[in-house]
């Protein structure tokens, strides 16, 4: 950095902060000293600074010094240092005090006092200055200071009470020299967390693409001087994500001269034996001992750890640096013939592990060999199917710097770029890299993977959905790969192309999909079928497709490329499967939070958000979105943002907030500046609950109509099954029969009630909508009691309602009650504000003047609102373990919770449930 630039400010200081104000107070009043002590480079010079800043601010006189090696011989160096500036004030002291300062000083010649006397008269000044003013002594760097004034500093430490004179001083952990510390005050500087270390690195080095910051936050280990100056060690094309980043980061002189001092010491058996440990990386003390012999191995290593820079674990047979920074010191120590000895030697040790062997065959290497490319590349592939994206990516651009044929560089690269935009979430790594590969003029500069990035590129940056379909079709149909289903390039083009397709909404858009799936040979891989059928259409996918996918996501644990899993999950949303995608979408999610699938991260967080909020966990869908939405925009994923738009719209929308529309808008704007109209239709699902939940039934039939007609299911526009019953209902309350009786037909030649039980409580409660009285009643009691209706608490809510409004308006106010109390407790549990107001109007109308109010929580007088739903449940018929599934609840929790519900109720058992909650 820069001498002249402004330091960051402090990250993850509040407590540190804190110990040095109240620190500063007490000294202020009555004197006071503090020690810090921690590693080097975590930060306590930045400490000293902050204490003498604020010390300043309140009108406190501070005066530094610092310990520097060259002058330890001095004797009371640093004392000087500190006191010379009060030399006005030596006149106040009496003479032998004086006289032994000065002599102290070389200012006086003849014989230095007794030490004693010299450390009085230093505790005498300082009182005496402090008399005018307080005053703060800042040291740093003790260990360094000389050993008299080290003394003297101990001394005047346990002497400052009632001074207004405080002494703040740093040294390294464990580091000696003669400052008497033992029964001082002192706080430890720790490393700073994750969070903290980020926000540095975000403050220091905006640039940074967030694969490499990633890295240098754990390599940092919180450690502040690490974290500042390791970025200024790399590459422009390191920084950038460009270049891979080495196995063990480059120090600059600053970091290194904290560790090499001490490594400097060792003999050159324990240097060797920590290099060998740090080239390898894994610590294992067995590597050491392949190298060097059993017994040998453990001499080598105990000056280190002596040293305090390693601990040794027989048990485990592990070897720990202490820091991660000693390891990059120990490599620093070295030079590049020497290191590449050692990746030869580590090299031939792992011929039974293909990625360590590539790994140390690359780092041996001093120019381009295509056995190491191809041997990173295989790495690459490897790392893929194990569900490392991140260190897939790495391998294929160290793959691309080794390979010695320009075709094969850029072919490398251009998978690598896709890698990039389509999981890591690096698009600005893959506009480079797909740069660096046109530069060259090679063919792969329109090569499937290269497609492929460019589409993700283009939607997210100044392009559109259109361009990117165009640039696709056209690269999948003039490509030299004879449609081999067995080419992962050409997979995975056609997946881009199915979401660009899903995105712009265009039917014409889909038939070059499905040519290009019907001509792979020998078979057109399962995944890429079923998904290219469950996600744009699901109305038209056929019981068999449902029960396949289902059997794949029972399998799903097999699995560990991201992308895959993605696939499944976004097949499974339209089928209502997502809740058994739930574990393995949260590892998605861990790994994106971890630096790992940044792009696969964002997918996970909108089905987990997707099921949420089907499942009534609104407000975890809540936290989702919100930090889907950070991710999004942080790694320039501006157009997925719509995901979380779509979130935020429909939860605003069943909660009555008004913000409703606004994100709706932002969905539009998103969608629709990158032509991709398809996801704009899906704002439509929002506009048309806000109107419903205001009892606006033509401003939700018009929106509900816009997904889908009235009368037919729109082909490729899956999300207007989640619209049906909102449809019907809309159409019914505007006086549309025809249209909703016509919609309801539609639904139940689709076969939509053997697609999910969701789709068959919706279907059911439409055809009840529009049919007869006697139908009607039969249909909303089907609805109700299937089997796992309670799994969608809004929807079932919504269909207790409007078979409780049925039930009065034909005259059964009992049994209407029943239902519209069941349906009130959920939408108030929810929060669902708008649908409960209209179900407590209901229940009114039904002669219930107090419907099982909630206030504060609890129903009023009598059952809280978890109370009732169990109470209903139970009357049902439901066991306790039924309930607790369907609530979410263990079986004892239910159990309790009926204990208190019967009293309340005045009754003793279960068979008396039903009447009691009717009166």
């Amino acid at each position: 950095m820069d001498d002249a630039t402004p330091p960051p400010p402090l990250f993850g200081r509040a407590e540190e902060l804190r110990r040095i104000e109240t620190f500063l107070k007490r000294s202020r009043r009555q004197g006071d000293s503090l020690f810090l002590y921690g590693e080097p480079g975590v930060g306590k010079s930045r400490l000293l600074d902050a204490a003498a800043d604020l010390a300043s601010a309140q009108g406190v006189r501070v005066i530094r010094a610092t310990g520097v090696q060259y002058m330890a011989d001095v004797s009371y160096g640093v004392l000087a240092e500190l006191l010379l500036p009060m030399t006005s004030a030596l006149t106040e002291l009496d003479n032998v005090l004086r006289d032994a300062l000065l002599a102290a000083f070389g200012m006086l010649t003849g014989p230095i006092p007794r030490r004693l006397v010299i450390l009085n008269a230093c505790l005498a000044l300082l009182r005496r200055q402090a008399e005018s003013g307080p005053l703060l002594l800042v040291v740093d760097d003790l260990p360094w200071a000389d050993g008299p004034s080290a003394v003297a500093l101990g001394f005047v430490a346990r002497r400052l009470t009632g001074s207004r004179v405080g002494l703040i001083t740093a040294a390294r952990t464990d580091e000696r020299d003669h400052f008497q510390r033992s029964g001082l005050p002192t706080l430890q500087v720790r490393p700073i967390d994750r969070t903290a270390s980020d926000e540095l690195l975000r403050a220091a080095f905006p640039p940074l693409v967030p694969g490499v910051r990633h890295r240098l936050v754990t390599e940092a280990s919180g450690n502040p001087l690490a974290l500042l100056e390791l970025p200024a060690a790399l590459s422009p094309d390191q920084l950038s994500g460009v270049a891979a980043l080495p196995d063990v980061l480059p120090l600059t002189r600053h970091v290194e001269s904290a560790f090499a001092a001490r490594i400097a010491l060792l003999p050159p058996r324990t240097r060797e034996a920590l290099l060998v440990l740090a080239q390898d990386g894994t610590g294992d003390l067995r590597i050491l001992q392949r190298v060097v012999g059993a017994e040998p191995a453990l001499e080598h290593l105990a000056p280190a750890e002596s040293a305090k820079l390693v601990k040794v674990d027989l048990a485990s047979r592990q070897v720990e640096f202490r820091h991660p920074l000693v390891s990059s010191a120990v490599v620093e120590s070295v030079g590049e013939a020497g290191l590449r000895r050692i990746h030869r030697l580590l090299a031939d040790l792992f011929t039974d592990d293909p990625e360590r062997r590539a790994r140390h065959l690359a780092e041996a290497a001093s120019g381009a060999d295509e056995s190491v490319a191809n041997a990173l590349e295989q790495a690459a592939h490897r790392k893929l199917r194990r569900g490392d994206a991140a260190g897939s990516l790495s391998a294929l651009v160290r793959a691309a710097q080794f390979s010695t044929a320009v075709d094969d560089r850029c072919r490398r690269l251009a998978h690598a770029s896709y890698l990039a935009a389509h999981l890591t979430g690096d698009l600005g790594t893959a506009t480079r890299l797909l740069a660096e590969v046109r530069a060259v003029g090679s063919r792969f500069g329109g090569s499937l993977h290269s497609a492929a990035a460019a589409a993700y590129v283009l939607v997210n940056g100044d392009g559109d959905v259109e361009a990117a379909h165009t640039l696709l079709v056209d690269a999948i149909e003039n490509g030299d790969h004879g449609y081999d289903a067995s080419r992962t390039d050409l997979v995975e083009a056609l997946h881009t192309l199915l979401m660009m397709c899903w995105f712009a909404g265009r039917e014409d858009y889909w038939p070059p999909l499905y040519a290009a799936i019907e001509r792979l040979r020998p078979q057109p891989p399962e995944l890429l079928l079923l998904m290219s059928r469950t996600l744009p259409d699901a109305a038209r996918t056929s019981p068999g497709q449902r029960r396949r996918l289902t059997e794949l996501i029972d399998r799903q644990q097999e699995w560990r490329e991201p992308h895959e899993l993605v696939r499944l999950h976004a097949s499974a949303i339209y089928l209502d499967l997502l809740d058994g995608c739930r574990a393995r979408a949260w590892a998605l999610v861990e790994s994106g939070r971890s630096g790992g699938a940044v792009r696969s991260a964002l997918s996970a967080l909108l089905h987990l958000g997707l099921d949420d909020f089907a499942a009534g966990r609104w407000e975890e869908a809540e936290r989702l979105a919100d930090e889907g939405l950070t991710l999004a925009k942080g790694h320039g994923y501006t157009f997925v943002t719509w995901f979380f738009y779509l979130h935020k719209a429909l939860l605003a929308a069943v909660r009555g907030d008004v913000e409703a529309d606004r994100w709706a808008d932002e969905l539009t704007r998103v969608t629709t500046a990158r032509k991709a109209h398809g996801a704009a239709r899906t704002a439509h699902h929002p506009r048309a609950l806000t109107a419903a939940g205001r009892g606006d039934w033509e401003a939700a039939y018009q929106h509900a109509s816009r997904l889908s007609p009235a009368g037919r299911l729109a082909p490729y526009t899956s999300h207007a099954l989640w619209v049906a019953l909102d449809l019907v209902e809309a159409a019914v309350r505007t006086g549309r029969t025809a249209e909703a009786k016509a919609h309801t037909r539609a639904l139940r030649e689709a076969g939509l009630p053997d697609l999910s039980p969701r789709l068959a409580l919706l279907t059911l409660a439409a055809e009840a909508l529009v049919a007869p009285a006697e139908e009607a009643l039969a249909l909303f009691e089907r609805a109700v009691s299937a089997p796992g209706a309670h799994h969608w608490p809004f929807d079932y809510a919504r269909v207790q309602f409007l078979y409780g409004e049925r039930l009065r308006r034909d005259g059964d106010v009992a049994e209407a009650r029943s239902h519209l109390s069941t349906a009130l407790a959920v939408f108030q549990r929810l929060g669902a504000t708008p649908w409960a107001d209209r179900t407590g109007a209901e229940l009114r109308a039904a002669g219930r003047n107090h419907p099982v109010p909630i206030v504060g929580g609890r129903v009023s007088g009598s059952l809280t609102a978890t109370e009732v739903e169990i109470a209903m449940l139970a009357a049902e018929g439901l066991t306790n373990k039924q309930i607790g599934e369907r609530l979410y609840l263990s079986h004892r929790t239910v159990g309790t919770h009926l204990y208190r519900i019967f009293p309340k109720l005045g009754i003793t058992s279960r068979a008396a449930l039903r009447d009691a909650l009717s009166q």
